[in-house]
């Protein structure tokens, strides 16, 4: 079936309502993708053990979150380069830029599965991960990175349909591939009793499923910019353009991760009940993540489409509104964790102890979420815009540099897991700050009104 290149263009209607009609099928979309690493942590945490479980989520799920999530980053250059285009009605080049990011997402992929699997093992010593969690860690991690070439594929497919202002399909290949990881999940661990190596089968095989839904999808657009595999090649021009936008995105990405390892590092040192309790809290915490993620993706979407066809009224227009529902969101997260944070909890382990802790992780950093929102917001805008570098100065040095020289300097004076925890809101609060100050500055240099 044929897509129409104007079928799902964002660039008139209502602001906030294209937002949200944008936005919550990203928010479910991000649910799902979520709920790949949140079922494989309920389930060897109740049918495993909770060494299991922090060795699924620990120290592992940080390196995977390295590499894949520094390919997200990159591929939003793709994903800035095909909504201004299409926004601009350019079929040419969005179908240029179509094929050169499938290419992208395959090289990517094969590269940094050899990089998993030859350097993962000696991150996790680097990393502190528990002795008596080690084994399972290096498993589970070699497993994933085998399949990393579907994983990338299906991101910059659902990327690039959502550039394009389709965010649906992507949430119907997320949903099914989910459904798939579940029963494998169930068939593999419980049925076979396979432990950690069902679990990563199970997620590689599900995101197979998802690469090649996507795949499909685009070969079906519009005959001028549809997918052909035999065009799938490099165009120096895109590549160009994507490395220019998606290697600072990727790199203020890398700094989220590096610094979140960094994290991992000090909370090993506390053991198995802190890393688990971590490790489920994090699940948690990605409720909130997950919307502030999406609305990040939709204003950058936006921003793209409108920048690219000069509606820079609505740009700034959109940016404003988009800022005030995340504001709200976030507070509504907030008060729900507070209470509710224990039932959640309760999901990933039945062990007093790490429930215990993990209830006083959410007590303490929930009420900093809003501290964060201006950072997602607004380096998504600029990121629409074709600004790319200056987001991912700012996110290094607000993020990574300080919330770093916070773990080195003051964390081994006053050695306890308040101490590495509060090095997130330090660290969203000053950079928060910082991109309140580049935007305003950014919009009236260029004149975006």
């Amino acid at each position: 079936m044929k897509r129409n290149i104007n079928e799902h263009k964002i660039t008139e209607g209502v602001i906030w309502k294209q937002l949200l009609l944008f936005f919550f099928p990203l928010l479910l979309g991000t649910f799902f993708q979520q709920l790949y690493n949140t079922v494989d942590a309920v389930i060897v945490g109740r049918f495993v053990g909770k060494e299991a479980l922090a060795a699924v989520g620990g120290a592992a799920a940080m390196i995977v979150n390295l590499f894949v999530g520094f390919f997200t980053g990159v591929s939003a250059g793709a994903t800035v380069t095909i909504s201004q285009f299409y926004g601009g009605g350019g079929k040419k080049q969005v179908r240029e830029a179509i094929h050169t990011a499938v290419a992208v997402s395959v090289v990517a992929g094969a590269v940094i599965m050899a990089l998993g699997l030859i350097w993962a093992p000696a991150a996790l010593e680097w990393m502190n991960t528990p002795p008596e969690t080690m084994t399972d860690s290096v498993v589970y991690i070699r497993i994933y990175f085998c399949g990393m070439i579907g994983n990338l594929v299906y991101n910059m497919g659902a990327g690039i349909l959502r550039a394009m202002g389709d965010s649906k399909r992507p949430l119907y290949f997320l949903i099914a591939s989910c459904l798939v990881n579940i029963v494998l999940d169930i068939f593999f661990v419980i049925v076979l009793g396979m432990g950690v190596i069902g679990v990563a089968l199970a997620t590689i095989l599900s995101q197979l499923f998802s690469a090649a839904l996507v795949c499909i999808a685009l070969s079906r657009l519009e005959e001028e910019i549809r997918m052909r595999f035999k065009e799938i090649r490099f165009h120096r021009w895109v590549v160009q353009r994507i490395l220019s936008i998606g290697l600072p995105a990727g790199a203020q990405t890398l700094t989220y991760s590096l610094s979140n390892m960094i994290v991992q590092a000090d909370v090993n040192y506390f053991g198995t009940s802190t890393v688990a309790a971590w490790t489920a809290y994090s699940k948690v915490d990605s409720v909130f993540w997950m919307v502030v993620s999406s609305f990040g993706v939709a204003v950058t979407t936006f921003v793209g489409q409108n920048y690219g066809a000069g509606l820079y009224g609505r740009v700034r227009s959109g940016v404003r509104q988009c800022l005030c529902m995340t504001v709200v969101t976030s507070l509504a997260i907030t008060g729900m964790l507070l209470p509710g944070g224990k039932y959640l909890l309760s999901l990933f382990t039945k062990d007093q102890e790490v429930l215990a802790i993990g209830m006083g992780m959410i007590r303490f950093l929930a009420p900093f979420y809003i501290t964060y929102v201006c950072v997602e917001i607004f380096s998504g805008a600029l990121r629409g815009m074709g600004d790319a570098l200056v987001p991912m100065l700012l996110s290094f040095g607000g993020i990574c540099l300080l919330r770093s020289g916070w773990l080195l300097a003051v964390v081994p004076v006053w050695n306890n897991m308040k101490t590495v925890m509060f090095s997130y809101p330090l660290t969203w609060i000053v950079t928060s700050v910082l991109f309140i100050l580049y935007y305003c500055i950014y919009v009236r240099r260029h004149k975006i009104v």
